[in-house]
């Protein structure tokens, strides 16, 4: 597995990601989460980072997105920008 697709919310703190979560848990929409909150420019797509290679991600974001499972909602992540909710799309 080379190159990936997700998508993810970024924010500052990880009890902001952790309510996030809990919203997303009982239906929210992503994408709509997304836009509202996260501090990324990728909002704008709803959270989408299209697809990337291997290593070009911080470690610990790279490490969800390829270890972690498909179209499931991994996070808090915390890398050196603040913590994110990422979901795989896909992996190839």
């Amino acid at each position: 597995m080379r190159r990936a697709c997700a998508r993810h919310i970024l924010v500052k703190t990880k009890s902001q990601a952790m309510d996030l979560k809990q919203q997303l848990a009982k239906g929210a929409d992503f994408a709509q989460l997304a836009k509202r909150h996260s501090q990324c420019p990728s909002k704008a797509n709803g959270g989408s980072l299209g697809e990337f290679n291997r290593g070009e991600m911080a470690k610990a974001f790279d490490d969800a997105v390829f270890k972690g499972p498909l179209l499931q909602i991994q996070g808090p992540v915390r890398t050196r920008f603040g913590y994110h909710l990422i979901e795989t799309i896909y992996r190839s």
